[in-house]
C-alpha cells in the first residue's frame, strides 16, 4: 500500500543575522565519500559567521557542546578555528547515540599538523593510505586526517577509515540513498547552515536546535516517530529564521505535529522573553 505523505512547513524566528552562500560543492564530495548508513548531514559556513558581530553567541547557540569540543581539539593538531571555511558533518546511529564525523574545506597543512601532533606526542595512525593523527586513546577519540592542501577530515579512527573507504567506492555511498540525495537537492542552498535529517536523527536534532525544550518532560522518539525526513535550514534576514520541512506518514500525523509545534514556539517565545525581558 502506498503510503501518503505531507509536507510540513514551519518557520521559528530566533535572532538577527546578514546572508552567506552554501558550497554545494563540498556537500556533493561529502555524499561520495559518507557511509550510506549516515542519517543526518549538516552544511555549514564557518567563514561567512565569522564576519558576524555575535558570532560567539551563534558558536555556542548553533554549533552545540560536541562540535565546539571538536573545534577546540582540531587546534591541537595545529588546525585553528579561523583555518576551516566550510563543514559538512555526518552521524552515524549507534547504541549510544550519534557518532560524529565530517568533511572540512579551508587551509590544511600536513606538515603543521604532524609538527603540531609530535609537540603533543601524538604518533600518526595509518589509515587508508593517509596518516590519521588522534587526540586520546579508544574508539571515541577525536582523530584527523589531511586530504590535501583544503581538505580534511575527522571523527573516530574506525569513522576515517570508513570515509576513505568509501570515496574509494568499496562501500556504499550516501550519495546511492534516494532520499537523502533528493532531500539534499531540495535544500536552500543560500543558507549559512543547513541540514537533513532521517530516522533517530530527526528527535536528536530537535533536542539539541529548539530552545526552551530541555524543560519539557515529553518523549521526543515518539513525538517524531511518524515523521519520516527532515530538512532545515537558517535562514537570513533582520532575523534569525529557522526554517523546517518535515515529511509525515500521514495528513493526520503532520496535522498533530503542527498544533504541538505551534504550541512549542510560544513555550519558546515566552522562555525568549524571560531571559531577555529587556527586549520584550
Amino acid at each position: 500500500m502506498k503510503r501518503t505523505h505531507r509536507a510540513l512547513w514551519l518557520a521559528l524566528a530566533l535572532l538577527g543575522l546578514p546572508g552567506a552562500v552554501a558550497g554545494q560543492g563540498l556537500v556533493r564530495e561529502a555524499l561520495e565519500i559518507f557511509p550510506a548508513q549516515t542519517v543526518r548531514l549538516e552544511y555549514s559556513s564557518p567563514a561567512k559567521l565569522r564576519t558576524l558581530p555575535n558570532y560567539t553567541t551563534l558558536r555556542e547557540r548553533f554549533g552545540g557542546p560536541r562540535l565546539n569540543s571538536l573545534k577546540d581539539s582540531l587546534s591541537q593538531l595545529g588546525v585553528q578555528e579561523s583555518d576551516v571555511d566550510e563543514l559538512v558533518m555526518g552521524w552515524e546511529a549507534d547504541k549510544s547515540g550519534l557518532d560524529l564525523f565530517g568533511l572540512a574545506a579551508g587551509r590544511f597543512d600536513a606538515k603543521a599538523v604532524s609538527d603540531s601532533a609530535a609537540a603533543h606526542g601524538l604518533a600518526p595512525a595509518p589509515v587508508s593510505g593517509k596518516q590519521a593523527y588522534c587526540l586520546g586513546r579508544g574508539e571515541s577519540a577525536v582523530c584527523m586526517a589531511v586530504l590535501g592542501e583544503s581538505r580534511g577530515v575527522f571523527g573516530s579512527l574506525s569513522q576515517l577509515a570508513t570515509l576513505l573507504e568509501t570515496g574509494e567506492k568499496k562501500a556504499l555511498s550516501l550519495n546511492s540513498v534516494e532520499g537523502v540525495s533528493r532531500l539534499v537537492n531540495e535544500a536552500p542552498t543560500r543558507a549559512p547552515i543547513w541540514g537533513v535529517a532521517v530516522g533517530p536523527a530527526i528527535s536528536d536534532w530537535f533536542k539539541g536546535w529548539m530552545p526552551g525544550q530541555e524543560n519539557i518532560q515529553m518523549d521526543w522518539g515518539a513525538v517524531f516517530q511518524k515523521v519520516d525526513s527532515l530538512l532545515y535550514s537558517v535562514d537570513v534576514s533582520d532575523k534569525i529564521n529557522l526554517n523546517m520541512k518535515m515529511n509525515c506518514t500521514s495528513p493526520e500525523a503532520a496535522s498533530s505535529l503542527r498544533q504541538l509545534l505551534e504550541g512549542l514556539r510560544l513555550i519558546q517565545q515566552l522562555a525568549w522573553q524571560n531571559q531577555n525581558p529587556s527586549r520584550r
